[in-house]
């Protein structure tokens, strides 16, 4: 095998019998890729990380997450409570009206209003509380109700004693 000598010129024969290829071994890496620092002048510079830092910035965003997700279920929470308090009062609305007294036969989609009459049924009435002028009937109105195409009562209005 031969050399050259770039500045002279020169060819030198190189014994490949006087290479000590132990000695070569134990300065190469078998494996590169998984020493923790670069294994050449060009090679990427590795700095071992602030793992407290890194810990931190996780933790503050999971619990920016978490909050964020909390936040959301609560106001699901809220909107089903809600839900859950109109079904109940039109569930007691519409309890009473059955229980009224009804003088004509309803149309699906009309609205009617609901009247507490003293020691009597409640009556279901056409006509509004605003509309009796002197000659009230009724003790109070209750609510203001349409009928549902599946007989169910929508409440519109309640009317607080």
């Amino acid at each position: 095998m031969q050399e050259i000598n770039k500045e002279n010129k020169e060819v030198r024969q190189i014994d490949v019998e006087q290479i000590d290829l132990e000695k070569l071994k134990e300065k190469i890496a078998e494996n590169p890729s998984l020493l923790p620092y670069a294994h050449t002048v060009g090679g990427v510079v590795i700095k071992p990380e602030d793992q407290g830092r890194i810990k931190a910035n996780a933790l503050e965003a999971m619990y920016q997450q978490t909050d964020m997700q909390m936040d959301q279920i609560y106001k699901q929470i809220q909107l089903l409570a809600e839900q859950a308090k109109t079904i109940n009062t039109r569930k007691a609305i519409s309890e009473r009206v059955y229980q009224a007294e009804m003088r004509f036969e309803p149309l699906i989609g009309k609205t009617y209003y609901l009247y507490e009459r003293h020691e009597k049924a409640d009556v279901l009435s056409l006509i509004a509380p605003n509309e009796w002028g002197r000659s009230k009937k009724y003790d109070f109105c209750l609510a203001t109700i349409r009928l549902l195409a599946d007989h169910t009562w929508e409440v519109l209005d309640v009317f607080d004693k």
